[in-house]
């Protein structure tokens, strides 16, 4: 078999170039095609176009292009192959001008070999302008949710705080502060890119925004507790004095030892109950020349002389107050218990009442209210007789028309005021 080699035909010419380039017959090479002369309106707005090996560029009118000088041509005669191919044998072969270092890319670049020619290409990140290779700013398009960071032939993508960057490395995803051991104190509330810390009943936040505080309730209000009032950490309690116990959470209800059996009195004696504590008491307190007719009662025989100026009857009662009372106040009011009729009454403290701390104040013919005058501070005990004196003018013929009885009433003032 054999190959017979003929001349390349018209048709069979090279004609083929890189984009930005058209094939010039009568020099037989590639030639730059001048886009701003045939693209209408290559460059939009105040900017004008610069054609160069190529392509074109848009640049402010103000500034200017230095062209290079176009190398020299070798007259087609010289080789039948065009440019960027040479002959071996009767065909015309590419030349790989990157394998053969015969490209002027930059260090920077990549030369890419193409039929006839070669390609500068710039790394990604970059793109080229002229013959240089321009950093791409990524950060211009919002790849990003939050912050871009451009760096030369990339991007960083960063949060806001209370963010991080999701797998994707651009979105951002709240940060759970509270799982990742965030500086409450007590409790903590994940919100959309921060948190909050919270405090439990009782505890108030402090400034750093971080510590739970204990609130004093105690410095609040004199009225929470009725006795006093202390502070616990994150709450508050009432105590009671001895001899009182807390009822409710805030009351205090005096102890009736005599009831619950906490006195210690003898069998001759009766407990009695006051504010705080209790009493032990004589069961038969009738002294002469008086005598014991009931459980409280003592009465002065009238064939006594020693009775004559002295009240018939004097009935025992006995009573507490606290300390520090607001006066005036009616604390104990008397009743006659039988009248006679026609007879007058009148009430009187007979003896007990040395510093004036009580005064009478009589109601009506048969009942009379006893005043604290002044406050008084205990402990501390008073003794009073309280007299009712009866005088009947229907009985004066028998010349015993005035009569009286007494009540000895004892009032404790308890060491405490409420």
């Amino acid at each position: 078999m054999f190959a017979i080699s003929q001349p390349p035909t018209e048709s069979d010419t090279y004609t083929e170039c890189t984009d930005g380039y058209h094939w010039d017959h009568q020099t037989e090479h590639c030639k730059d095609i001048n886009e701003c002369e045939i693209i209408p309106d290559a460059c939009k707005g105040e900017m004008k176009c610069f054609n160069h090996y190529g392509g074109y560029l848009c640049l402010p009118r103000s500034a200017s292009v230095i062209p290079a000088s176009e190398p020299p041509i070798t007259p087609a005669e010289t080789s039948r192959c065009p440019a960027g191919y040479e002959a071996q044998g009767d065909s015309c072969v590419d030349v790989n001008e990157c394998e053969r270092e015969e490209d002027d890319c930059q260090p920077s670049q990549q030369c890419i070999n193409t039929l006839g020619a070669f390609t500068c290409q710039c790394p990604d990140g970059y793109r080229k302008v002229g013959t240089e290779c321009i950093d791409i700013d990524e950060c211009r398009y919002r790849y990003c949710q939050h912050r871009c960071v451009n760096v030369p032939g990339s991007f960083s993508c960063q949060c806001e705080p209370g963010f991080q960057l999701a797998g994707n490395n651009r979105s951002c995803i709240d940060v759970n502060e509270c799982e990742m051991g965030a500086p409450c104190s007590q409790r903590c509330s994940n919100t959309y890119g921060t948190f909050l810390c919270r405090c439990d009943q009782g505890y108030e936040l402090g400034a750093d925004g971080f510590a739970c505080n204990d609130i004093d309730e105690c410095s609040y209000s004199s009225y929470l507790c009725q006795y006093r009032c202390v502070n616990e950490p994150g709450r508050f309690s009432c105590m009671c004095p001895e001899g009182y116990q807390l009822q409710g959470t805030r009351l205090c209800q005096d102890i009736n030892e005599c009831e619950t059996g906490e006195h210690q009195c003898g069998e001759a004696q009766t407990c009695v109950n006051i504010h705080g504590r209790y009493q032990c008491v004589d069961t038969n307190r009738c002294q002469e020349p008086y005598v014991q007719v009931s459980e409280n009662r003592c009465v002065c025989p009238v064939n006594k002389p020693a009775c004559r100026d002295l009240p018939f009857s004097i009935v025992h009662r006995y009573m507490s107050i606290t300390s520090e009372r607001s006066v005036p106040s009616d604390i104990f009011q008397i009743q006659a218990t039988s009248v006679s009729p026609g007879a007058y009454n009148t009430f009187r403290i007979r003896s007990g009442d040395e510093n004036a701390d009580f005064y009478i104040r009589q109601i009506n013919n048969i009942s009379a209210m006893l005043v604290l005058a002044r406050a008084v501070s205990g402990p501390r005990e008073y003794t009073l007789d309280l007299e009712m004196v009866s005088v009947n003018p229907l009985l004066s013929y028998q010349g015993n028309y005035q009569t009286s009885s007494a009540l000895r009433l004892s009032i404790y003032v308890g060491p405490h005021s409420f």
